[in-house]
Parts: structure tokens; C-alpha cells; sequence
């Protein structure tokens, strides 16, 4: 079937004519694009198409402060780079992730797009690319090699900056409120999933706080390398075919526009040939989502049960846990989270390999980097919100049996080794378990203290910090 004249219009590129749906504010290359890279169906997301516009709002602003524009297609150009900063032309950016590795069919339909609505702004149809032209004037002083690594700066940064971190900080912060109301209640520590000596669950939450906090400051100090454009490097970061001062004047404009500190990098060079400070954040992020790993899945375990498991705290109760099983509840929550961690490391790796690819003065898989980049970020984003909200705020302990739990750990017979000796505390903890007795029973049992001094020998908060051994405690232990 022969496709109606009326849906389409007749564009021609560089290779040739191509048809192209009559709506469309795209052009030819883009439609080649489309055509050529049928991959997988997914697209960049709102954060990378804003950034594509702001590189573009603020090229157009800087070549008509440097006489490259004219003012009236300058302003054209700007306005509808505005519109693609606001979103209103989403659906026109429609390139697959998997593309040339250097991103130019996702440069290319920014600037036939933003030409496009420019020429109508101007009056003119879509399609006739006068008197703006996508390369001539949209892409003016730029390469897809210098805007495309930019755009993903851009992208990051004010994801990072307005959406993960103040996620990561309201997490940070309920974590050490519960540090703080925790902090009265003892129960038993465990190592290599056993039994250990007795530790403050406010305790626990402290070190789970700081891990958070660790994770925002390690994301801080990547995102320094971001700060870094190459924008104004063109084609291999020499700066052919652009003005002196372009890349300062448009930085300079970017920053102003959305209160960032970007900067010229100290190497073009580097800026262009090399993506390692992407891969450098996503190693950063990876570590958050290993962080964030280990604490949903101690507070799963803590809160395992609920009669049979752990049982220190209690989960908020979101949803019905099984299909079969009535009245089963599962910390769901955390394992939400735990899986957008995987998919975090799984991310990283993706970006690692395309941080490898970078060839002599361009890397050639910038929108594999981009995508699962700002996926990892939105990712975590939205996990920790939901964390925070559905699970930390509504953790409860119980105090009772974790009061319980320590009173029947073996390990405490730990703290009787300064009065008789590693040997003889760990028979005693070997009788205590066969015979199915606490290691109160045992000692008491065989009358090596006295019960007031069994009752401080074994009180639970002598145990939760470092205690001064004085000489005489030193010489004075008990052999049986």
C-alpha cells in the first residue's frame, strides 16, 4: 500500500530526497535516523531534551551577540529552543537510544525541529529550511561531538542537583531521626549473620545515616568533573569553524539561565576524546545503590518474622503478601529498592564499557552513556523518595524483643573473658548451647560469681562501648 501524499512532505539531505510525516517539525536526517536504528523503542527522557535546548537556546543568544546571527533569526532560534526547554516538543525528538555513538541523529533532530518551528515562527512551512537552516544557523559554531557530551553534563547536573540529592539528604535525615529515637534500646549485634556481642539499634541507624551522608558527599565532589563543557570544541576539540569567544559567551549564558556553575574545560581534548568524568559519576552512584543495598536488606532482615525471624522492628504494612498464603505481609518497599540498585551496578557497567569506547578524539557510544546515566539518576531518585516515605517513616521497634533476643545470645559470655580467659568462657558458652541454656544459667550454675556480680558482668551496656580494664581486672581473672 502506497502511503498518501497528504501525510507526507518531500525533504532532501545531503544523500538525497526523503519523505517525511507532513506534521512532523523534524527533517530528513531524522527520518533516516528513525528509519535506520528501529532498536529498541526507547528515547531520551525530558531532562536530556531540556538540556538539548538550553545548549541551543544559548547558541543562538551567543552568535547574535557576536554578529554570526542576525538578530531576527537569532531571536527565532531562541524562542523555539524555549519551547523545546518547556517540553512542548517532546514527542518530535524520536531517535533511538542506540544510534550513531556519537549522537549526532539525536543533534540533527534538535536542530531540524528547533529550525523547523523557527521558519513558522518566522512565517514560513515547515520543511523549507529558509531562512533558517538546521546546520547553517541552528547547529552555528558547534559539532554534534561538542553539544552531545554538554547536553549530558547539563542533563546530570541539574538532575543530580534539584532531584537525587535533596532524595538522598531527606533520607540522610530520617534515618538519623530514627538513629535518635532508637538510641535507648539495646539488642543483640551479629556478625557473619550469628550472634555477636550487644549493640544499640540506634546505633545501627547511625551507621546507616552515615552511609547516606558519605554517598551525597561522594556524588559532590564527582560532579566537579561535570562542571566542565566541551561546548566549542566542534568536531575534535581544535575549535574549527567557530568564534574565539563562543564557548565562554554561551557557557556564560547557560549559567545564568539556570544558576549553574559550568565551565571551559582545562583540556578540550580531554573534554572530547575521553567520557571518564560520566563514568566517574556513575561509580559514585553505583556506590550509593550498593550503600542503599545493604541498608534495605538490613532492614528487611531486622524486620523478618513475624513470629519466626528477627523481628526487632516492625515494617510499615503497604500490601498483601501473597497469593496463597492469607496474612502475609513482605517488606516490599525495600525490595523495590533493592532491585533499582541492581539495575543501578547493571548501569554502571553499561557505562563503564562506553567510557572504554572512546577512540582517539571522540568516544562513539555517548548515548548508551547518557541514557543509562540519567536513568541510574532518575532511578534512585524516585526509589529513595518511595523508601523514605513508605518505609523509614514508619519503622517501629520492638523493644521487648530485642531485650529478649539478647538475654538468649551465646555471645555474651564474651563479656566474662577479661575474669576467666578465652578457654574457659568459650566452654562454658559450648555447655550453655547443649544444654539449651543462656550463659546466665551456666555460670550460675556453677557458682563462679556471685548473683550481683553476674548481673554487672552481664549487663548489656557495659558491652555497647570500650570499658577501661584496670591492672588488678587484669591479674585477677578466674580459672576454673
Amino acid at each position: 500500500m502506497v502511503p498518501s501524499k497528504n501525510l507526507y512532505r518531500l525533504e532532501k539531505d545531503s544523500m538525497g530526497p526523503v519523505r517525511v510525516p507532513k506534521k512532523a517539525y523534524y527533517g530528513a536526517q531524522t527520518q533516516r535516523a528513525v528509519q535506520n536504528f528501529p532498536v529498541s523503542g526507547w528515547r531520551f527522557g525530558r531532562e536530556f531534551i531540556y538540556a538539548f535546548g538550553l545548549v541551543k537556546y544559548a547558541s543562538a543568544k551567543t552568535n547574535a551577540e557576536l554578529g554570526l546571527l542576525g538578530e531576527k533569526m537569532a531571536k527565532a532560534i531562541a524562542q523555539a529552543s524555549q519551547e523545546v526547554m518547556d517540553g512542548r516538543w517532546d514527542e518530535e525528538f524520536v531517535v533511538d537510544i542506540f544510534q550513531t555513538g556519537s549522537g549526532t541523529s539525536t543533534n540533527m533532530n534538535a536542530n531540524e525541529v528547533i529550525a523547523n518551528r523557527a521558519n513558522e515562527i518566522l512565517g514560513n512551512k515547515k520543511g523549507t529550511y529558509r531562512p533558517v537552516h538546521p546546520n547553517d544557523h541552528v547547529n552555528l559554531c558547534q559539532s554534534s561531538n561538542d553539544v552531545f557530551p554538554s547536553a549530558i553534563h547539563i542533563a546530570s547536573v541539574i538532575s543530580l542537583r534539584e532531584k537525587l540529592l535533596p532524595a538522598l539528604r531527606n533520607l540522610h535525615q530520617a534515618l538519623k531521626a530514627k538513629r535518635k529515637k532508637f538510641y535507648p534500646i539495646l539488642k543483640i549485634g551479629r556478625t557473619h549473620l550469628q550472634d555477636a556481642i550487644p549493640i544499640r539499634l540506634g546505633q545501627e541507624f547511625e551507621g546507616y545515616a552515615q552511609q547516606v551522608y558519605f554517598g551525597i558527599h561522594r556524588i559532590q565532589k564527582a560532579m566537579g568533573s561535570l562542571y566542565e563543557l566541551p561546548l566549542g570544541g566542534t568536531a575534535v576539540g581544535t575549535g574549527a569553524n567557530t568564534h574565539p569567544q563562543f564557548a565562554k559567551k554561551a557557557i556564560s549564558l547557560i549559567n545564568q539561565k539556570i544558576g549553574g556553575y559550568f565551565r571551559k574545560p582545562v583540556s578540550r581534548f580531554e573534554a572530547q576524546g575521553a567520557r571518564d568524568a560520566l563514568v566517574e559519576m556513575s561509580g559514585m552512584l553505583k556506590t550509593v545503590a550498593v550503600s542503599l543495598m545493604k541498608i534495605a536488606n538490613d532492614i528487611r532482615w531486622l524486620g523478618s518474622g513475624p513470629r519466626c525471624g528477627i523481628g526487632e522492628i516492625h515494617l510499615p504494612e503497604t500490601q498483601p503478601g501473597s497469593s496463597m498464603m492469607p496474612g502475609k505481609v513482605n517488606p516490599v518497599i525495600p525490595e523495590s529498592l533493592i532491585q533499582v540498585c541492581a539495575q543501578v551496578i547493571g548501569n554502571d557497567s553499561a557505562i563503564t564499557l562506553g567510557g572504554i569506547s572512546g577512540y582517539f578524539e571522540l568516544n562513539t557510544m555517548m548515548p548508551l552513556i547518557a541514557y543509562n546515566l540519567l536513568e541510574s539518576i532518575r532511578l534512585l531518585t524516585s526509589a529513595v523518595d518511595n523508601f523514605n516515605q513508605r518505609c523509614i517513616g514508619g519503622l517501629v521497634a520492638d523493644q521487648k524483643r530485642c531485650e529478649e533476643m539478647i538475654e538468649k545470645s551465646l555471645a555474651l559470655v564474651t563479656a566474662l573473658t577479661p575474669e576467666m580467659g578465652y578457654e574457659e568462657a568459650a566452654r562454658i558458652a559450648q555447655k550453655a548451647y547443649a544444654q539449651n541454656k543462656t550463659i546466665r544459667e551456666a555460670v550460675m550454675e556453677e557458682g563462679l560469681f556471685s548473683t550481683q556480680e553476674l548481673n554487672r558482668l552481664l549487663d548489656p551496656r557495659s558491652m555497647i562501648a570500650p570499658v577501661k580494664t584496670t591492672k588488678k581486672q587484669k591479674i585477677s581473672r578466674r580459672v576454673k
